[in-house]
């Protein structure tokens, strides 16, 4: 496998994870950790930007997709939409931070293009979670590959 290729995969997977698509990154980062053949750093970089750049196609989708909550085939009901709405009033923008929550992120960067959260703040408190996530994540990979000798 090329670098390229191992870089490539590892952003598509962070970023269809981080849409509404049943992706998973986590996997794909650490098999390329353990292989011990990229950069630590590099890989960290690539599923971040991947992951947030997903992140912000789900917020994109927020912003147009509020129009047509009153259609029949709208995929949620307006109660459960206006659940999550006084949650993200209630909490604000630092809830961005939980962004890199399996299912519940997905929804909150939904939710926060539907309230039209401004990009700087988006993509600032998304990265942050989402990059701390995949670091806490490659430092218990390479600390338990360490551990065990690979």
């Amino acid at each position: 496998m090329t670098s390229l290729t191992a870089y490539l995969g590892l952003f598509l997977a962070a970023f269809g994870a981080a849409t509404v698509l049943p992706f998973q990154s986590e996997p794909v980062l650490i098999g390329l950790l353990v292989s011990g053949k990229f950069s630590t750093t590099w890989l960290v970089v690539v599923a971040s930007v991947g992951n947030v750049l997903g992140a912000a196609l789900n917020a994109v989708l927020g912003r147009f997709i509020d129009r047509f909550h009153d259609r029949s085939w709208f995929p949620v009901k307006a109660s459960a939409l206006d659940r999550a709405v006084g949650w993200y009033r209630r909490y604000g923008r630092w809830s961005l931070l939980l962004s890199w929550m399996p299912i519940f992120g997905d929804a909150l960067t939904v939710i926060a293009g539907v309230l039209r959260e401004p990009w700087w703040s988006f993509l600032l408190l998304v990265g942050i979670g989402k990059t701390a996530r995949y670091i806490v994540l490659a430092a218990a990979t390479l600390g338990a590959r360490t551990a065990i000798g690979i």
